[in-house]
């Protein structure tokens, strides 16, 4: 069993903003935890990875497809995108927002990383 704490995972700032930490991993999956300060967003961008998320805290709203059809996930919400899904993320509100992402396959070096 592998065990990574928050305070000891790789992280970056992906955008201004948006803090993004890389969690444990396996083969097949891996975790990272997010922060997106309010006013920040998550250019509009996709992957081949299926990713799954959960919002811990605050108000997230999504930008999906090529339309930018809008999704708004809060507290309790879970949410999931398939591979190459075309999405950004903004957050408009007061409160920072903080969640957790899995990825499938894993996304092992995101670009965030370099």
């Amino acid at each position: 069993m592998d065990r990574v704490s928050l305070d000891d995972a790789p992280s970056a700032e992906a955008a201004d903003g948006v803090s993004l930490s890389l969690l444990a991993g396996g083969e097949k999956m891996n975790v990272q935890h997010f922060r997106i300060e309010p006013g920040a967003a998550v250019p509009v961008h996709d992957h081949p990875h299926e990713q799954v998320g959960y919002i811990v805290a605050g108000e997230l709203t999504f930008l999906v497809g090529d339309d930018g059809e809008e999704l708004v996930v809060g507290p309790g919400d879970a949410y999931s995108l398939a591979g190459g899904e075309l999405h950004g993320a903004e957050n408009r509100g007061d409160e920072t927002v903080v969640g957790i992402d899995v990825f499938s396959p894993p996304r092992d070096n995101p670009p965030w990383l370099d």
